[in-house]
């Protein structure tokens, strides 16, 4: 695929990137075994430990989680009204789009506890095994995981074609929670809104780092040691890079122009 060979253009020390085309052929450029720090990509994983739970009892999503007033849902879609870090809420929960990393560590925390095992070895037993990734949830739960292109990709298709949930638990999770929020995406700004969906952004506010082919029902997240994921549901395509860099003015140039040639030269 033509256009994975832009990652060899990229301000980078390592890269790797891979697709997973409407037929279910993966794709892939540069090393995909090697892991790295996944950063805000361990979020929607996260997010899928904590649907396996409401599926299976352990956690409810619209049970009382966090600040006072706050939920499981409002803790997956950035509006308990914990700030980005820190224990202090700022707002009120379902008043404000606060994306918080304080909010997916108050997730494993509870987790935990509803499970009555760690949180690392819930998402191992619920997520990494029976997909056979080899995802490591250590660190911290929102920011610290690590991964291999293989290993993300692996978790995007199931995100497009869920098999460790019910199709319509991960329509929900990809459906607009809390919406019309406005909000501050980090390193892009105000957005108006800023839609979210159960631990994923979904595509509805354009300039987007999904780029401009991308479908509104497009959803992903990018983490801020320069990697992405993002699904298009209605191209059945997922995409993924990891990289070594932290996110900066360069990642903003290449995903969108890169996300942009995938889908082009997919017909999508």
């Amino acid at each position: 695929m033509q256009a994975l060979r832009q990652i060899d253009h990229w301000p980078v020390e390592f890269a790797a990137a891979g697709v997973i085309d409407p037929s279910g052929d993966v794709l892939t450029r540069g090393d995909a075994l090697r892991p790295v720090r996944l950063a805000s990509v361990s979020k929607p994983v996260v997010a899928v430990a904590i649907l396996v739970a409401a599926e299976e009892g352990v956690v409810g999503l619209d049970e009382l989680a966090g600040p006072p007033g706050s939920t499981v849902r409002h803790l997956l879609a950035h509006t308990s009204g914990l700030p980005f870090e820190g224990t202090q809420p700022i707002a009120r929960p379902g008043q404000r789009r606060i994306y918080s990393n304080a909010a997916f560590r108050v997730l494993a925390e509870h987790l935990a506890e509803r499970a009555e095992m760690p949180f690392t070895a819930y998402v191992r037993e619920a997520v990494c095994h029976p997909l056979g990734v080899a995802l490591d949830p250590e660190g911290d739960p929102g920011a610290g995981m690590h991964g291999s292109l293989e290993d993300v990709l692996t978790f995007g298709r199931e995100l497009l074609a869920p098999r460790l949930v019910a199709e319509e638990t991960r329509d929900e999770m990809v459906s607009p929670q809390f919406s019309g929020l406005s909000g501050v995406l980090p390193d892009y700004g105000r957005f108006d809104p800023l839609d979210w969906g159960l631990g994923v952004q979904l595509n509805t506010s354009p300039p987007s780092w999904m780029g401009a082919r991308a479908s509104p029902r497009a959803f992903g997240h990018f983490g801020g040691s320069g990697t992405f994921l993002w699904v298009d549901s209605d191209a059945g395509v997922v995409c993924a890079a990891l990289t070594t860099r932290e996110f900066d003015d360069w990642a903003k140039d290449a995903w969108p122009r890169f996300s942009d040639a995938v889908l082009d030269e997919l017909g999508s």
